[in-house]
């Protein structure tokens, strides 16, 4: 079994969450009644859905990690599943959107915005390693 199905059934069996096709076409998400939080796009690559405010907040952690990939100005961020230790990761992050999502929008707030699929390469952790070493 795949981390990215491994985490997908795990997740699925949250109350807040159910399973539709992702709206960017690529793959399943996983939605809450207002909004997709999760893409999973491949075995290896998740968009999760978070607001900004709460990347703001953990983006200390969130530039640290070498499975977290940010695009700028996105309420995205890209999980790379590389280990059990991602699964667990995206875990905690989904419960983070759920909390975040919780509170409604301000009837002025931003328009619903695509996840980062085809906007994030993934490298291998080796090779981002060796790149920033260099």
């Amino acid at each position: 079994m795949t981390l990215a199905r491994r985490a997908l059934e795990r997740l699925e069996a949250w109350p807040d969450l159910t399973v539709v096709p992702a709206s960017c076409g690529t793959g399943r998400a996983l939605r809450t009644p207002r909004n997709e939080i999760v893409h999973f796009h491949s075995d290896h690559e998740v968009d999760l859905h978070l607001t900004s405010a709460a990347i703001q907040r953990f983006s200390d952690d969130l530039v640290k990690s070498t499975a977290i990939r940010l695009v700028p100005g996105s309420r995205w961020v890209t999980v790379h599943l590389d280990c059990d230790t991602d699964v667990d990761l995206l875990a905690s992050l989904v419960s983070v959107a759920l909390q975040a999502h919780d509170k409604p929008l301000p009837a002025d707030g931003p328009p619903a915005q695509r996840c980062n699929f085809h906007h994030v390469t993934v490298l291998p952790r080796d090779s981002a390693r060796w790149r920033d070493t260099a």
